[in-house]
Parts: C-alpha cells; structure tokens; sequence
C-alpha cells in the first residue's frame, strides 16, 4: 500500500489509465477481429469499406500511447496484406 500521498494519487492515476488504456486496446482488438471475419466469410467488398475506419481506431491508438506507432504500422499492413 501507498505510504505518501503523491504515491496514492500516483495509485489512483495508474488505475484509471490502465482502465482507459485497456477500453481503447479492446475496441482496437474488436475491428480487427471484425475485418478478419469479414474477410475468412469472403466478404471483401465489405472489409475494403472497414479498413479506413480500421486504420482510424489503430492510428488513435497508438497516438494514446496504448500501443507503439511501429505495432500500428504493422497491424495496418498485416490487414492490407489480407485484402491483396
């Protein structure tokens, strides 16, 4: 436990961030997981119309600091790869 009070505000700070933090990886995870079932049912028209909105939750992502930018880079062209 917290002895002084800057490490209990510290305590309370990190708990909120990691709560936010783990809400934006989710929902990155969840497009993702989204496009790749589009794209395993064969609907590509559908997942080329996803990607852009894809690219967006990656980028804001990993502008947050959730993720790194060379992480983000590699998801986005992993997921062009699958539409190739």
């Amino acid at each position: 436990m917290a002895n002084t009070r800057s490490a209990i505000k510290q305590m309370r700070q990190s708990q909120k961030n990691r709560l936010r933090n783990r809400s934006r990886l989710s929902k990155m995870r969840t497009a993702v997981k989204q496009f790749r079932a589009k794209v395993a049912e064969g609907n590509m028209e559908e997942a080329k119309a996803m990607l852009p909105n894809i690219y967006s939750v990656i980028d804001k992502t990993a502008q947050k600091g959730v993720i790194e930018k060379n992480t983000a880079a590699r998801y986005k062209s992993r997921l062009t790869s699958k539409i190739k």
